[in-house]
């Protein structure tokens, strides 16, 4: 990805530096994480170190980024949004230790360093992203319960996201269409769940952890939405227009794996225009906050013009 820039955030006039915010928040995010999972060295110290290695592998934590970007906007306190961006980044880890299983999209390269099978084989692998998913609901439960939500509604958003009717579900989908002419349609079920569920996830237990009124909850729905297609959308392009250094992942495996995407359905230009169509739909959701929102504005720029 390109680095962030610092100044006005493109549909705002404040200006607002999103390398600083992404720093403080990243640093935060990695100190609470670091005290919710267990040691490194607790027994069975392998899957602590196999947890660790994925979990702080170096990723740019834009989901626990976009969560307290959305409790700021609400005007909630930082504090009390940690253990939901903790928690949505859990979640995130464990999918991509999984998806990159060889039984899913077999890759060797994450971030730029070996994927967890290829560092501690296989079964350990497995067994990390489930430990992860599973830490997941542990650091959630642990949220602020706040007036118009409880810590049932938070458990349950993060549970739905997670289940067969979304992130699971678009795993499922994807591997179904390997191989297969698909139609655009069916290409966009996948990443609503893929994608998209997880970052819509991310901004709305964002907003839960600052008691935020139901207007402002749909709002941030909307833009988790648009921004979360929209990424997707990006990453599709990405794979065909950048080299594996670029990227820090293996390039062209989506196409060598015969998968769907964006750009090999509706072409790279039609491609690159519903990323902007998107995006636009992000920026207008966040209307209701009346520039009080310049974090989740940077941030979904940031996503639209990243190169990797």
């Amino acid at each position: 990805m390109s680095s962030p820039a610092s100044g006005a955030s493109a549909h705002g006039n404040q200006r607002f530096d999103l390398t600083a915010f992404l720093e403080s928040r990243t640093k935060l995010v990695n100190k609470a994480l670091d005290t919710f999972l267990p040691r490194e060295t607790a027994r069975p110290a392998t899957i602590h170190q196999a947890m660790r290695y994925s979990l702080f592998a170096g990723g740019k934590r834009m989901r626990p980024a976009l969560t307290i970007g959305a409790a700021e906007a609400c005007g909630g306190r930082l504090a009390d949004a940690l253990p939901a961006a903790c928690a949505v980044e859990c979640l995130h880890t464990y999918s991509l230790i999984h998806d990159d299983l060889p039984a899913m999209d077999n890759d060797d390269f994450r971030r730029g360093k070996p994927t967890n099978h290829k560092v501690y084989g296989e079964g350990i692998a497995i067994l990390a992203g489930d430990a992860l998913l599973t830490q997941a609901f542990e650091i959630i439960a642990q949220a602020k319960a706040r007036p118009r939500y409880s810590h049932q509604d938070m458990v349950l958003e993060l549970a739905r996201t997670g289940g067969s009717l979304q992130l699971i579900a678009g795993q499922v989908a994807d591997l179904e269409a390997e191989g297969k002419k698909i139609e655009a349609e069916h290409l966009k079920y996948i990443h609503e769940r893929k994608t998209s569920a997880l970052l819509c996830c991310s901004v709305r237990l964002g907003g839960m952890s600052a008691n935020c009124t139901p207007a402002q909850l749909a709002a941030l729905t909307d833009f988790g939405y648009n921004v979360g297609l929209a990424f997707q959308i990006i990453d599709d392009i990405l794979d065909v227009t950048q080299t594996s250094e670029q990227l820090g992942k293996t390039a062209g495996k989506d196409t060598s794996a015969q998968k769907a995407t964006y750009p090999s359905i509706v072409g790279l230009e039609k491609s690159r225009r519903l990323a902007k169509q998107l995006t636009d739909a992000a920026f207008a959701a966040l209307r209701i906050f009346k520039g009080r929102a310049p974090a989740l504005e940077a941030l979904a720029q940031y996503l639209l013009v990243r190169e990797k």
